[in-house]
């Protein structure tokens, strides 16, 4: 695992909805490229971008049909060249997203498997499917032209692939070696727990291994990927379930950090977060990691719907104050809720295959608004999806000249945190139920999750704090507060 990596925090961007450089309605590299000054003055250490590479985009670009280029929808590899020195210029780092567990309908290899050709032991087909089902609702199977089933825990257009042939294996190492020659400093590793399938295609059976999440030997194949990494290239799983499941993959010898989702179902309540950190400390720390903490992401509500504005905003000051690193997710630091996207505007496959029976993702997909003009100055053109009125209320130019903003409250955040959070350690102090007051070092993070007012605990300097403050020495309902007991030197 990357030392850098470790305490980072990394902006996610939704590439589509970033920056639109060229006027057609969906961001790109050149519109990231031209936006990386805002994301510099934000002040967070590097940038993980959803996949570019070339793609039909039924899924949004997570069905790739070629893993080492870049779909002109966004550029091509020379733009990716120049986004990536323009980044590097500004001090940011660059993680890419990997896609391993499938490839697109129209990848090269399942053309060829669809025609009858030998690539077809590449993906998982068999004479009858079984009773395995999609994530996007459905089974997981689908017929090829002869007759034959093939498998895809997402969409059709998504068949898996078969992680059991050496020759998956090899060219997802030369797709590494080939993004890592060109300067990315690491990889968001999508469906991580998902490339090693039961051989048998056995049903799930109690106590037994389960038949395509989170086996034995996916561990392998993260094994092999370290040896190419080398010591210093962040990786990062999307892997859900119990934090000492998630939590093997971020071992030193595999992927190095795993993303901490339990915290998004966790209830709003100071008992209930603190045995979720507890959790995920532990399970990290018993294999020498750190978690990656998260609020938000591409593939739920945003945390100021699900959460409302107050405590989204005092639970992404409170993670940050946490040891590990933290993922935040374009928008968040906007305080956007989720848009109402019309059904007759719905582009998320989940919902279209599901028939909205699974939940739509697209309202937390929404392109950004940067300005308050008729297209937010997101793009010249018609956005991809529609941007609601309301939000001119959340413009980055708006936001960034007033200093109560969501925008402006984590900025002061980031330029405190690495000074003010230099310890690795974490203990929490007695406080009145429905607060939770934790200690790194000369410093504390006090949590309101109650609905009274509580009173400072004396001494102490505030540092940063979600609410207006109106009270320095009260921490209000859905407050968080950092504290320091000496001088600690950050950009106002």
């Amino acid at each position: 695992m990357s030392s850098w990596g470790r305490s980072a925090v990394v902006y996610q961007v939704y590439v589509r909805s970033f920056l639109d450089g060229d006027g057609d309605g969906v961001g790109d590299l050149a519109g990231l490229t031209a936006g990386l000054d805002a994301v510099a003055r934000l002040g967070v250490d590097g940038l993980w971008l959803t996949p570019v590479y070339r793609s039909p985009q039924a899924d949004h670009g997570y069905d790739v049909a070629d893993h080492r280029d870049v779909d002109p929808l966004f550029g091509d590899l020379a733009a990716f060249d120049a986004f990536v020195a323009a980044a590097h210029d500004r001090g940011l780092r660059v993680v890419m997203d990997l896609v391993p567990n499938h490839v697109s309908d129209q990848h090269p290899w399942f053309v060829a498997a669809q025609a009858g050709g030998p690539e077809r032991a590449l993906f998982h087909v068999r004479s009858q499917p079984n009773g395995w089902r999609s994530m996007f609702g459905g089974s997981a199977w689908s017929a090829m032209p002869d007759g034959d089933w093939y498998l895809h825990l997402f969409a059709p257009e998504q068949p898996d692939l078969n992680w059991a042939r050496p020759e998956v294996q090899e060219d997802f190492l030369e797709t590494l070696r080939f993004w890592l020659a060109r300067g990315v400093d690491g990889f968001r590793v999508d469906v991580a727990g998902g490339l090693a399938k039961e051989p048998s295609y056995a049903e799930v059976r109690s106590g037994a291994d389960h038949p395509h999440w989170d086996r034995t030997e996916v561990h392998e194949i993260y094994r092999s990927w370290r040896g190419v990494l080398g010591p210093d290239v962040l990786a990062v799983a999307e892997a859900w379930g119990p934090p000492e499941r998630t939590a093997a993959f971020a071992r030193a010898d595999e992927l190095g950090q795993a993303f901490a989702f339990d915290i998004l179902r966790t209830a709003w309540s100071a008992a209930a977060l603190r045995r979720t950190v507890d959790a995920q400390l532990a399970a990290h720390r018993a294999v020498g990691a750190l978690p990656a903490w998260v609020v938000g992401n591409h593939d739920i509500a945003r945390a100021a719907t699900r959460l409302g504005p107050d405590r989204a905003l005092a639970l992404h000051l409170f993670l940050l104050a946490l040891p590990g690193a933290f993922y935040l997710y374009a928008g968040d630091e906007l305080g956007l809720p989720d848009a109402e996207v019309p059904p007759e505007r719905w582009q998320d496959p989940q919902s279209l295959r599901s028939g909205g029976r699974l939940p739509n993702r697209d309202g937390a997909r929404v392109p950004l608004p940067w300005t308050s003009g008729d297209t937010f100055g997101f793009t010249t053109g018609e956005p991809w999806l529609p941007i609601p009125a309301e939000w001119a209320a959340y413009a980055r130019d708006r936001q960034e000249a007033d200093p109560s903003s969501t925008w402006s409250v984590l900025r002061r955040a980031l330029s405190a945190r690495s000074a003010l959070w230099t310890t690795e350690d974490l203990t929490w102090e007695d406080a009145r139920p429905g607060v939770l007051v934790g200690r790194r070092g000369a410093a504390r993070v006090v949590l309101n999750t109650s609905s009274r007012p509580w009173r400072l605990p004396g001494g102490g300097r505030v540092v940063a704090r979600s609410g207006p403050g109106e009270d320095p020495t009260i921490v209000t309902p859905s407050e968080c507060v950092w504290l320091t007991d000496g001088q600690v030197p950050f950009r106002g």
